[in-house]
């Protein structure tokens, strides 16, 4: 039996999501987040950095979304989820699985810290904080981030998904960047993006995704 170590509202309803798309039987511990957002220290029993998802399975720890979703689709996927070996599709797969973490998420995570910044600092200094966090979101984040917003959309409307015309394991990892960035973004929801929001209501609609809520709780972004 695998067992997921499952952080509330967060990149680990992915791992959820791919098991429910293989038909795998798990488990869930669910940890919930203290009052500064983070996970819970009792996380670190599981694996040194505290961080999820995690899963166990057989012995193993296994940590990481890009590795935990590659040993699960080598392990038990077979074809599934995944394009041909040597094709184009199975180029951008391997790319987009590994861009979601690399790329994509570290814009994100940066966006959120400076959102942050201001509320954690001294009080006589937050007015200056606020003025850092502003000019670094104007001058390097936000430019940033719409340039991958403007990826995205160019890729999903070449064929509906991240790797070709088919849903695939690319489009589990891709999901919480999207997500995350549509709600974070500013002017983000009064974007057209119509091929992100075609790919957003696809993806929502599998029943695999809907019972991944069903066992993991709230998952903010879902709705974005």
């Amino acid at each position: 039996m695998i067992i997921v170590h499952y952080l509330e509202n967060s990149r680990a309803h992915r791992i959820l999501w791919l098991l429910e798309e293989l038909g795998i039987p798990y488990d869930i511990n669910v940890y919930r987040r203290g009052g500064d957002m983070r996970a819970p220290e009792s996380l670190k029993a599981i694996h040194p950095l505290g961080k999820s998802p995690v899963i166990e399975v057989d012995g193993k720890v296994i940590a990481e979304s890009g590795a935990i979703i590659e040993y699960l689709i080598e392990t038990y996927g077979g074809d599934a989820l995944r394009p041909p070996a040597v094709t184009d599709e199975r180029l951008r797969y391997t790319y987009f699985l590994h861009y979601a973490e690399g790329s994509a998420m570290p814009l994100l995570v940066m966006k959120l810290i400076f959102s942050k910044l201001p509320s954690q600092v001294p009080l006589l200094l937050r007015p200056v904080a606020a003025l850092i966090a502003k000019g670094v979101g104007a001058k390097f984040l936000d430019p940033q981030l719409k340039d991958h917003v403007a990826f995205w959309e160019s890729e999903l409307g070449r064929d509906g998904y991240f790797a070709g015309a088919a849903f695939s394991a690319a489009d589990i990892a891709m999901s919480f960047p999207v997500e995350a960035a549509m709600s974070r973004i500013d002017g983000a929801k009064e974007q057209t993006a119509p091929a992100i929001r075609r790919y957003l209501a696809a993806i929502r609609a599998r029943p695999a995704y809907r019972r991944a809520l069903e066992r993991g709780g709230a998952y903010d972004y879902a709705t974005s």
